[in-house]
């Protein structure tokens, strides 16, 4: 099968490993600056680009002259608040000279997996995508602990891309793709040029880190594979110490591409649809006429609010005669979307408080 073109994204996510971005004497400012111009590359033409980038424990380290080794929890979150601030910086005037605005985004594991958090930092990336922005999406070290951390930036990458609805992700990795055995210790090994699905005997050929440079290491690439393929995301791994890795990796540079099950915005409607309700809304026929246009649902067309449920959770969407239309993930608590029921968007802020979002399920966090 022809594996995927990276030219061909329309919103790729691209992560790059410490060992790739800091070396010896510092940040390596050649190689990052000809990843800018890929990345504006790829803005040009007319794709989104998310950028998970490690590096800021390696350089915080050498501001702070850490000694080599394991640091102790402390000193890496020392480390992380030290240098985050120096990768942002980098990543601005790397991509500053091509037009292109950079956001920074730090994230912990529980920003995924609780519900509400998710929706939060999903709605803030669509927003600076919307606007143009590079995010530059990084673990949160300084603050994170053992219990929500990732622990690396291959997973960390992987759930971004689901996120974000992203088409393509590729690992920028110190290997050129995945072996059925380690290659400096099999010569027979053979590289896959695609998977086309994850079996058993896939994962089992993951063994350990070929290089002993990146955290991770294979077993946590295929697991980042797995995440990302069932999201609807094809993924690459390849060797990303060349100038300009991803015109490299479209012109034929080896890889291994893991192939999607169907797409994002398909993948993320059974999400959705295998939820369970916490609570329904009913709509009047204004509103069940703008959901078949595949409109979002404001509070202006909804006439009753049942259940209790919080922000993000799922709630089941009614017709004006109580058929099920679908389902979706409410912007609003049930208390909240009570107050607001009836009620044009611009009158938000005055029945709340404090503004809130347009609609109270947006159309991406809905299945009808």
């Amino acid at each position: 099968m022809a594996r995927p073109d990276v030219a061909q994204a329309r919103r790729l996510v691209v992560k790059i490993g410490s060992a790739l971005l800091v070396g010896p004497e510092g940040l390596r400012l050649d190689w990052l600056h000809a990843l800018a111009a890929d990345v504006a590359a790829a803005r040009a033409r007319g794709a989104d680009v998310i950028l998970v980038s490690s590096g800021s424990i390696a350089l915080g380290r050498r501001v702070l002259g850490l000694p080599a080794g394991a640091l102790s929890l402390e000193q890496s979150q020392a480390a992380a608040a030290v240098g985050q601030i120096r990768l942002a910086r980098a990543y601005e005037e790397a991509l500053a000279p091509h037009g292109v605005t950079t956001g920074q985004v730090l994230v912990t594991l529980e920003d995924t997996s609780d519900r509400r958090r998710y929706l939060n930092s999903r709605a803030t990336m669509q927003t600076l995508l919307a606007l143009g922005v590079v995010p530059i999406v990084n673990e949160n070290d300084t603050v994170a602990t053992d219990e929500i951390r990732f622990g690396d930036n291959d997973r960390l990458a992987a759930q971004i891309a689901v996120t974000i609805g992203a088409d393509q992700l590729v690992l920028l990795s110190d290997v050129d793709g995945f072996y059925s055995a380690n290659p400096k210790e099999d010569p027979a090994a053979i590289r896959f040029e695609v998977v086309e699905r994850i079996t058993p005997e896939i994962e089992a050929m993951a063994g350990d880190p070929i290089s002993g440079l990146s955290k991770g290491g294979m077993k946590t690439k295929l697991m980042a594979a797995k995440t990302a393929v069932a999201g609807g995301c094809a993924m690459a791994i390849m060797e990303g110490s060349v100038p300009r890795p991803l015109r490299a990796l479209s012109e034929g540079a080896n890889c291994t591409w893991f192939l999607p099950e169907g797409d994002p915005q398909a993948a993320r409607k059974r999400w959705i649809a295998a939820m369970k309700p916490r609570g329904e809304v009913m709509v009047d026929a204004g509103a069940l006429a703008a959901l078949a246009q595949g409109k979002s649902l404001l509070p202006a067309g909804v006439t009753k609010v049942s259940g209790q449920f919080g922000r993000g959770d799922p709630v089941a969407i009614l017709g004006p005669d109580g058929a099920a239309l679908g389902k979706g993930l409410t912007r609003y608590t049930a208390p909240e979307a009570r107050a607001i029921a009836g009620h044009r968007s611009a009158e938000i802020e005055g029945i709340l408080g404090y503004p809130g979002r347009a609609a109270l399920i947006h159309r991406d966090d809905m299945v009808i």
